[in-house]
């Protein structure tokens, strides 16, 4: 690999650590945002859920920016939003301007890793595919995750929250020169004068690849159940089954992000070794669904075993990069940033709404028991991710012909 390749590849990490950092820092934020502006849970949840929305959204354009205009201009061009949001964030003083500033990020964030893939799968063999996909998401998890705990915490507390994201939005922008002026696109996939069809005719031709019918149920449940429990149930259920205080839940989170760091790094390794995008993707979805039934079988076990249960879901959980390995193949190539960026939707709604019907779900069960309130939602996630994964197993392994 060449220095320049060296650069662009470190260039998009650092990019998707700040994706990351941006996807994780409410959860820190939370308390002085309570303080200072009056929002509770639903206003919380609802800036969470605006993020999520505009980023799933961006992905259709960002799908025909990728393969008219290259990853460069894309990813760079789109970050811009990301400095602007962070910068009406640090201005705020209301519910609906932070509304705006977490649509803004949102749309800074969709292109980073898509546009990483979108190079990784025009620049390089295939075969690299899953081990180039899975240094960007396990550099990126792992950064995203230390940037938006322990360093963001020491920031409120010497700055203040405002000063601490507006200097966010600063760090954001120096990225943005980053990728502006140190990236290197490949070639675009030349297109025939008979090949020039809108941007939404491309996007029903992702959609009328029958082969990658089978996919879909895995790409929208799989990475939704693992993000579900992360983002949103792992301290609650912590806190009611356990009791755990503030330091051990956040040691537990702490095990499960860490796995989940890990796990993305090593799939790209295991992809190789196993020479099956599809085998890969099979493993890991069934020892996660069964673990999650263990889960919800077992509400009362042990702390340490539900914290190593946990682990295990973050580390055999992060299928995601492996998915998309294997649905490049299905890709024409002059469809490829629409390609991924079609999946990347879909993962990115799943999770979304899986978390708001997940909420509903606990809602309707809080006169329960929180063990066995947590034990159905555990068993639920199971149920579902191994029900999509019977699908899955239906999806070619590879292109015919």
């Amino acid at each position: 690999m060449g220095e320049r390749a060296m650069i662009t590849i470190l260039v998009l990490c650092a990019a998707y650590v700040l994706s990351q950092f941006y996807r994780s820092f409410l959860a820190i934020v939370a308390p002085d945002l309570t303080r200072e502006l009056g929002l509770g849970p639903a206003e919380l949840g609802a800036l969470s859920g605006v993020w999520f929305g505009a980023f799933a959204l961006a992905q259709f354009p960002i799908g025909w920016a990728l393969d008219t205009l290259g990853a460069r201009r894309t990813v760079a061009g789109a970050m811009l939003a990301a400095v602007a949001g962070a910068l009406v964030f640090s201005l705020a003083e209301s519910f609906s301007s932070m509304i705006l500033a977490m649509a803004l990020i949102g749309v800074g964030c969709a292109p980073v890793l898509m546009g990483s893939m979108y190079v990784f799968g025009r620049a390089y063999p295939p075969e690299r595919f899953a081990m180039l996909s899975s240094v960007v998401l396990g550099a990126g998890a792992l950064g995203g995750m230390v940037l938006a705990a322990t360093p963001l915490a020491l920031a409120l507390e010497r700055f203040g929250w405002r000063a601490s994201m507006a200097g966010m939005g600063v760090v954001t922008a120096v990225a943005v020169l980053a990728v502006f002026a140190l990236m290197r696109d490949p070639p675009l996939a030349a297109r025939s004068d008979a090949r020039q069809a809108s941007a939404w005719r491309d996007l029903l031709s992702i959609m009328r690849i029958r082969a990658l019918w089978p996919f879909l149920p895995l790409t929208f449940v799989g990475y939704a159940v693992v993000a579900a429990e992360r983002s949103l149930w792992i301290g609650p259920y912590l806190l009611q089954v356990h009791g755990l205080d503030p330091i051990a839940r956040g040691n537990g989170v702490l095990v499960m992000s860490l796995a989940m760091a890990l796990g993305a790094f090593a799939y790209g390794p295991v992809e190789r070794l196993l020479r099956s995008a599809k085998r890969t993707v099979m493993i890991g979805s069934i020892v996660t669904g069964l673990t999650f039934l263990a889960l919800g079988l077992a509400p009362r076990a042990p702390t340490a075993a539900a914290v190593t249960a946990l682990a295990v879901v973050g580390a055999f959980g992060l299928t995601y990069g492996i998915i998309m390995t294997h649905a490049r193949a299905f890709f024409p190539e002059h469809l490829l940033g629409r390609g991924v960026t079609f999946m990347n939707f879909v993962f990115i709604s799943g999770a979304g709404l899986l978390q708001a019907a997940s909420g509903q779900f606990m809602k309707s069960v809080a006169e329960m028991q929180p063990s066995a309130a947590f034990g159905l939602l555990h068993l639920a996630f199971g149920a579902m991710l191994l029900a999509a994964t019977v699908v899955y197993a239906f999806a070619p392994a590879k292109p015919q012909g």
